[in-house]
């Protein structure tokens, strides 16, 4: 079986039909569980106080905003090449649930920089970055809703995801990049001097599966629905010409 097969429409339609259910299950059920856990079950820090339970929320939002920009650079890259239809689409589908999860991280990040920095934002290097990667997302969906033709709509955003993937990038690096900076470096590494405290770092890898079963369930929703409006696209059109 070849993994092309899933970029046949009907084909895309029947596999995401069984594995919703699943998704939207395990989704439900690793977000109680982490933010329940993170928010009322584990300690105070002894710098941050309770505003270290923040993490619960904006560090799984600020990974998925990168990754799903990820997810929609390699759909872009396959539209390019093999333009498959269901990639365009999928690209399409992840950019609003990228763009939510982006605000997710720069409004938790302002909470949480506030009371640690004394400032609601300031021009650090991640800070920057991420806000431009917004910006991105937002043109990227703009783009989408202005070109009628779904095939130019598509090179051109893919073109898009491309230059943007370079602020995606610094969004993950900046603090490696450069050494300034109030952001503080990765929660998750696998240098454990940079690790959170174990009480705390597993709820968060708990949040973090389900902001990632979140983001595959969403996009399967809106690659389907996506693939049903083109579908009742082309009927209309047929409509018209018959």
């Amino acid at each position: 079986m070849s993994i092309w097969e899933y970029a046949n429409p009907k084909k895309f339609m029947q596999t995401s039909a069984w594995a919703l259910p699943w998704a939207m299950g395990l989704t439900v059920l690793c977000l109680v569980v982490g933010l329940v856990w993170g928010f009322f079950f584990t300690p105070d820090d002894y710098k941050q106080g309770a505003t270290v339970k923040i993490i619960y929320l904006h560090v799984p939002a600020a990974m998925m905003a990168i990754n799903a920009w990820g997810m929609m650079l390699v759909t872009s890259l396959i539209w390019i090449v093999r333009r498959h239809h269901v990639s365009a689409l999928a690209a399409k589908a992840a950019a609003p649930v990228g763009l939510t999860f982006t605000l997710i991280a720069l409004v938790t990040g302002a909470l949480w920089g506030q009371p640690m920095w004394g400032t609601w934002w300031e021009w650090d290097p991640r800070l920057t970055s991420f806000l431009i990667l917004c910006l991105f997302y937002l043109g990227y969906i703009a783009l989408w809703s202005a070109i009628e033709n779904p095939d130019t709509a598509a090179d051109l955003t893919s073109i898009l995801c491309l230059v943007g993937s370079v602020f995606a990038a610094l969004s993950r690096y900046a603090v490696n990049f450069w050494n300034q900076g109030l952001h503080q470096g990765a929660s998750l590494s696998l240098d454990k001097e940079e690790n959170v405290s174990d009480v705390f770092w597993v709820p968060l890898l708990v949040c973090i599966a389900g902001f990632i079963l979140l983001f595959v369930t969403m996009v399967l929703m809106r690659t389907r629905t996506e693939i049903r409006s083109r579908r009742l696209q082309a009927l209309l059109a047929r409509e018209r010409v018959a």
